[in-house]
């Protein structure tokens, strides 16, 4: 037993509950049997998540809806979700399928068994020099892109939530974007695909003989949509109907165009399967189309008098080949002038009743494109603008124009009040229609009360715009369910258009299918779902569904927590970047359990088995590197949260504790370094082994939580004696991190230089010498203590840094140079001693020294890794930049992101790094690479230990190639 243990009542939420629609008592005991049971012995125990934590995290996506399932599964392959079928046709279990967990209308909820076929499914391989590529369904879409991208290729569909959202639900919901239209979206660009359907039937659809497959294990279904076939091509009117609805953006119902597109019942079937919210069959993998990259880009923010006039310059620019014409109306730039940092002061100026587009074009080169701003500026001279439009290149501007187009959801969010959801709609007119149907509704949203802010797809015709309810207010559901009612209205009787464009169905949209469609081409949906699903085993009611007022029901509440995340919208950009994702839990999911202690009584068995299970899950295996923040739509750094929640559960003998270690850091200093030397002589005596097993038997006797686990690429110690420099004509101070005085070179390479001689060395050949001050052993930027709640040991560690700087550099004198990106962070963020300029290695390198330093040599191939400090200093594209100038190719994986070492917080908790680097480790195979560099040095261990592959300071490839 560990000799230190917490007292998690502490971690108790202020609640105002009980909430209505809090968790019932039933979930504290996790999943009921015998559904346990029959899961785990189909699946096996590892497959199955039980408990009151598994259930609850999964209870919420980016809806405004929540259900609690009574068990989630992670099938690993295809015969686990055969046996799945199986199993749930035999016990009539339904099944909701969930990946990215990005469905804004309800599609990935369910009060049964929910199926997670993001952990398990996560693989791609490019095919055809890049023509197509390979994914199966729990792939982020933009991890594609990054693979795709060396080939100058990109998928079609490009949804905002690119950097979240999984093939599978790409898939699922047909989801589209700002550039791909009707042309390159799912249903255009998926060329096959391997489906598990509802009987068991594994169809690979690009298999040869596939279609005689399908007819022989499905002669009903075969049958039954050949029948359908004939009927809606028999009917000319419907037929021309349906053509007519899917020229635009429709996500609503089944796609019945399926059977005037394609004539053989497997063809079909594979297109009715694209957006159909997961509730024909389940996608195991797919192979789509791509399309060019188009690598450059020019961006311009025309304003004009009204959205007449913005929408009639549509036609002709994307004529003219515009690859993007986003439609924003004023009061939404206005907002974001007022509320988004960097946009321009003009906007807070506009004409309420302005409008502006987004105009982008593209090209693979960069020259082409000054003929394009030509014939833009030709086509919009003469219109009603409010200024003269300018097309920019310049990539921070055009970063922040799509910030702003992107980022109206997380506006809103930052500004709406406690208890208000976020709902977003999107809604799908004929192009030529937009101006009108975006006045529309203006009004509409005007007449009940709700911002009459709104974007979109101005070339599709599609509109996006947001609604703010708050549902713990009776009047409020009234007005909602009004709004809807006219939205409807508005959108099938006035515009015949889509009242879903490219968000899916879902239970929001599944009343109002047959308004849109009539009764005759729903009646055939229902067949297609009978005949594909007869058990009803796949998403009932989440496509179709009869009862009027299932939009209503299941919607969540969201009550005030602790202020760093309360403005938590749940959308789940947060989770790609999470260490722990495939681990424990994510940002989104510590939030959603914090969320429902608050719902909870006081001391009810829910909340005191959420308690029980927080500490491991979300606390303990958070990696606190704020990669989450960088992600977020509203700027949420969920690690605020977890450091304030370590800091209740500290007692006050360890707050002590670490008050005295950071008071006498130098002597910890030295300790480290004995521990590694007396290590390494083990180590040569006796290998690892009795190393590890005994860093094992101190993990159980003290804590997990206090020791580290031993690895085998654990390095040497540095070398005590730092190289001597003098303070006289120093460019700048330099304080070595704390990690690079303890930690030496990666293990089997050579000890010498250090990365303290390399960085002096460099300097000083390129006339710009660093001093190190005497008395450095000590200092530290704080961070361990800061990410561990340990507040007065920060405290006094932060003040002893502040005051040693000061009198390091003179007062600011000197800029003061940092080797560990992590403690450039720290000191900036955490510390940020007034009027002292810290430059992390990687801007010292590349801002003062690089232009300065001839290269003798340079290397074929480098790996770049870019730590999350690098990432939040923005230092990422300078490492890049380093990395270019030394060796012909550079190589930065797709599955770059946070190593999960958290200073030593992947010693503590080894799953961290090896589920965050799996990809990488899995992505760099077997090729061979000169070198493999990062800044920071325990994130380089970490990388080292997963890869295998001796990761080092890109100090050192630098020093040697300019020796």
């Amino acid at each position: 037993m560990a000799v230190i243990a917490h007292d998690v009542s502490r971690l108790a939420p202020e609640s105002a509950g009980p909430a209505p629609d809090r968790a019932p008592d039933w979930v504290a005991a996790g999943t009921p049997e015998p559904l346990r049971g029959e899961l785990i012995s189909v699946l096996g125990a590892d497959k199955v998540l039980t408990r009151a934590s598994d259930l609850v995290k999964y209870a919420s996506d980016a809806s405004p809806y929540r259900q609690i399932p009574q068990a989630v599964v992670t099938p690993q392959d295809v015969s686990d979700m055969v046996a799945l079928m199986a199993l749930a046709r035999r016990c009539g279990i339904p099944l909701v399928f969930r990946a990215g967990g990005t469905s804004l209308n309800g599609q990935s909820q369910t009060d049964s068994v929910l199926v997670d076929v993001r952990r398990h499914w996560q693989r791609a391989r490019v095919l055809e020099d890049g023509a197509a590529v390979r994914a199966q369904p729990g792939i982020v879409l933009g991890h594609v892109n990054r693979l795709l991208a060396r080939h100058g290729r990109k998928l079609g569909p490009d949804p905002a939530s690119t950097d979240i959202a999984c093939i599978g639900g790409v898939i699922a919901n047909n989801s589209g974007g700002m550039r791909c239209g009707v042309v390159a979206d799912s249903y255009r660009t998926v060329r096959s695909m391997k489906l598990v359907l509802a009987s068991g039937a594994v169809i690979d659809t690009a298999a040869q003989g596939a279609e005689q497959q399908f007819r022989a294990a499905l002669p009903e279904l075969a049958a039954g949509l050949e029948q359908i076939r004939d009927e809606l091509r028999a009917d000319a009117e419907l037929s021309a109907r349906v053509r007519r609805k899917f020229e635009i953006k429709n996500t609503t119902g089944y796609r019945l165009c399926a059977f005037l597109d394609a004539d053989e019942p497997l063809e079909i079937f594979r297109r009715l399967v694209i957006g159909s919210e997961g509730t024909l069959a389940f996608v195991a993998e797919a192979v789509l189309e791509t399309r060019p990259l188009l690598r450059h880009t020019t961006l311009a923010l025309a304003f004009f008098d009204d959205i007449d006039g913005a929408a009639a310059a549509v036609g002709p620019l994307v004529d003219a080949g515009a690859t993007a014409t986003e439609l924003m109306v004023a009061p939404t730039l206005i907002a974001a002038a007022y509320n988004m940092p960097g946009t321009p002061e003009r906007w807070k100026t506009l004409p309420p009743t302005s409008a502006a587009l987004l105009i982008e074009f593209g090209a693979e080169q960069p020259d082409p494109l000054d003929g394009l701003e030509r014939e833009a500026l030709r086509i919009l001279q003469g219109r009603a603008l409010i200024d003269e439009p300018r097309f920019s290149r310049d990539r921070d501007e055009i970063e922040m124009l799509w910030r702003v187009r992107e980022g109206m959801q997380g506006l809103l969010a930052a500004l709406r009040p406690p208890g208000v959801q976020l709902i977003i709609e999107d809604v799908c007119v004929p192009p030529a229609r937009i101006a009108e149907a975006a006045k529309d509704l203006q009004a509409l949203l005007g007449k009940h009360g709700f911002l009459p802010g709104l974007a979109g797809h101005a070339s599709a015709g599609n509109l996006h715009f947001l609604l703010t309810p708050n549902f713990g207010e009776p009047a409020d559901l009234e007005r909602y369910d009004a709004f809807m009612h006219e939205l409807v209205a508005l959108i099938v009787d006035t515009y015949d258009g889509s009242l879903k464009a490219e968000h899916g169905t879902g239970i929001n949209m599944a009343p109002y299918v047959e308004r849109e469609w009539g009764a005759k081409a729903t009646e055939m949906m229902w067949r297609i779902k009978q005949l594909a699903d007869p058990d009803g085993i796949l998403g009932p009611g989440i496509v179709l569904n009869r009862d009027p007022g299932v939009h209503l029901r299941h919607l969540k509440s969201t009550p005030e927590i602790e202020d760093a995340v309360t403005k938590c919208i749940e959308c789940g950009f947060c989770e790609p970047v999470c260490p722990s994702r495939n681990v424990t839990t994510t940002p989104r999911q510590r939030i959603v359990l914090r969320r429902e202690m608050a719902r909870q009584p006081a001391g009810s068995p829910v909340q005191r088995a959420l308690l029980e299970q927080y500490g491991h899950d979300a606390i303990e295996t958070c990696a606190v590197d704020g990669s989450c923040k960088l992600a977020c739509p509203v700027a949420i750094d969920t690690g605020t949260l977890v450091k304030g929640l370590r800091a209740r559960r500290h007692s006050q003998r360890s707050e002590q504790v670490a008050e005295a270690l950071a008071r006498h850091y130098a002597i910890a200093e030295r300790g480290a370094r004995g521990a590694l030397r007396a290590a390494g002589a083990t180590r040569r005596v006796a290998g690892d082994g009795p190393l590890r097993a005994a860093a094992n038997a101190a993990r159980r006797a003290i804590g997990p939580e206090l020791v580290p686990s031993w690895t085998e690429t654990m390095p040497p110690p540095a070398p005590a004696p730092l190289p001597f420099t003098v303070r006289e004509g120093a460019a700048a101070v330099y304080m070595p991190a704390c990690v690079n005085r303890i930690f030496g070179n990666p293990r089997g390479s050579a000890a010498h230089p250090t990365l303290p001689e390399a960085l002096v060395a460099l300097s000083r050949r390129a006339g710009l010498p660093l001093w190190i001050p005497d008395d450095v052993a000590g200092h530290c930027c704080g961070t361990p203590w800061a990410s561990k709640g340990y507040e007065r040991g920060h405290e006094l560690m932060a003040q002893r840094i502040s005051d040693a700087l000061g009198r390091w550099t003179g007062g600011g004198a000197l800029a003061v140079v940092i080797d560990a990106s992590s403690c450039s962070h720290g000191l900036i963020s955490d510390v940020a001693p007034a009027g002292i300029e810290i430059l992390d290695s990687i801007s010292w390198v590349h801002d003062h020294l690089l232009g300065r330093l001839g290269l003798q040599r340079t290397l074929g191939s480098v790996v770049v890794h870019a730590t999350c400090s690098a990432a939040h200093l923005g230092l990422a594209g300078k490492l890049s930049a380093i990395a270019s100038a030394i060796a012909d190719e550079v190589v930065v994986p797709a599955a770059s992101g946070c190593c999960g070492m958290a200073g030593d917080r992947g010693w503590l908790h080894p799953e961290l790094p090896a589920s965050a680097l799996r990809d990488v480790a899995g992505e760099l195979g077997a090729d061979a690479f000169d070198a493999c560099v990062s800044s920071n040095r325990t994130c380089e261990i970490a990388l080292h230990e997963i890869t295998g592959r001796p990761y080092s300071s890109f100090v050192l490839a630098l020093e040697e190639l300019t020796r």
